[in-house]
């Protein structure tokens, strides 16, 4: 096991800079997730640890040793794709052996090795089978049993589930979060799955135009987040945000609906704001001109909650309510908040104030 010391690192494609200079302390046996949207510059990290991308600058430290002009094969870093990059003549044994027969590894110990995997990910009954005899999730299995046999100081991950179906990705991150409590091994994570960035992660790092928008623990980025972007990409439904100002110690949208604030914020009286509040602090409630009315567009069961998408004097808006509500498209509600879990950002800049 070992940290990850990425420090300033950029990286360019000629003159289209795809990384502009990240800075990354992961720590030893951490889980750490690279999330972002598509072209954010995630996998491109990844691969330049692995030493699969060189280096435009900065500096990649594994432990105490600078990895900038290492080679891939010398860097004892495990890689797991997302098209799990099997041998399709080779048995399960045999592709998960490989690396360690290249090696020149005794037989017995790639034996042993393989057989300590297979029982870790359940892969025992399937050894003598072949890829194309696999489940999708088997084979995700076994190209992390091959990285698991390297006993490698880091393993990366690169989106290995998306290739798989809605309920094999909720079992398939389970064992890999179950994996990293057994091994305790140093892991990078990418995908662009904010689900999958909260529910597995011990810090999420989430990238935007080769940028680093905000580190932390997952319900950090959730509960305080550090911009517009960070609230509008960690969460689903994502956060409702309502354009406004600050009047008399209240927010004021610019349709002319009044909403809650807990605390009246210094400084911003009188300047525009953008109010956010997550769906799941909507509330619908009864009491005569209590809450602001708005229009319900959408209904969306989902069992244990329901998804209402409604107009709040002209803005949409998505709540999320567990309770069972007697709704039809074009009725009207009454609205209110949690106002302690009510947020404000700058419209210009996007950053959130400090209530």
């Amino acid at each position: 096991m070992a940290s990850v010391d990425i420090r300033n690192v950029r990286k360019s494609f000629g003159k289209t800079d795809v990384l502009k200079g990240i800075s990354i302390d992961v720590d030893d046996g951490q889980f750490v997730v690279l999330v972002g949207p598509s072209g954010c510059g995630k996998s491109t990290l990844l691969r330049m640890i692995a030493g699969l991308e060189t280096i435009s600058g900065g500096d990649i430290k594994v432990g105490d040793d600078l990895m900038n002009a290492v080679p891939p094969k010398e860097r004892d870093i495990a890689m797991v794709f997302q098209n799990y990059a099997l041998y399709p003549h080779m048995t399960v044994a045999q592709n998960m052996g490989f690396s360690l027969k290249l090696k020149k590894i005794p037989k017995a110990e790639i034996r042993k090795k393989v057989e300590q995997a297979a029982e870790i990910l359940g892969l025992t009954p399937l050894l003598e089978r072949r890829p194309a005899q696999l489940s999708g999730g088997q084979r995700q299995r076994v190209a992390m049993g091959r990285a698991i046999v390297r006993d490698p100081k880091v393993f990366l991950f690169d989106e290995p589930l998306s290739n798989l179906d809605a309920k094999l990705r909720v079992q398939m991150r389970t064992e890999i979060k179950s994996l990293h409590q057994r091994l305790r091994t140093t892991m990078l994570y990418v995908t662009h799955d904010q689900i999958e960035a909260l529910t597995m992660a011990d810090v999420i790092v989430l990238m935007n135009e080769g940028r680093i928008e905000q580190a932390g623990p997952p319900l950090e980025l959730y509960d305080l987040p550090a911009n517009m972007f960070v609230a509008g990409f960690i969460g689903s439904p994502a956060m409702n945000f309502v354009h406004g100002r600050i009047e008399n110690g209240a927010f004021v949208s610019t349709k002319g609906v009044t909403l809650p604030l807990g605390v009246a914020p210094e400084g911003l009286e009188g300047k525009d704001v953008v109010y956010g509040v997550r769906p799941e602090h909507l509330h619908v409630v009864t009491e005569p001109g209590v809450g602001a009315e708005a229009e319900v567009q959408i209904i969306e069961p989902a069992g244990s909650e329901t998804q209402v998408h409604l107009t709040l004097g002209g803005d949409e808006i998505v709540g999320v309510f567990r309770e069972r509500l007697d709704l039809a498209p074009g009725s009207t509600v009454r609205l209110t908040t949690d106002s302690a879990a009510v947020h404000l950002f700058d419209p210009e800049s996007g950053r959130r104030h400090i209530l």
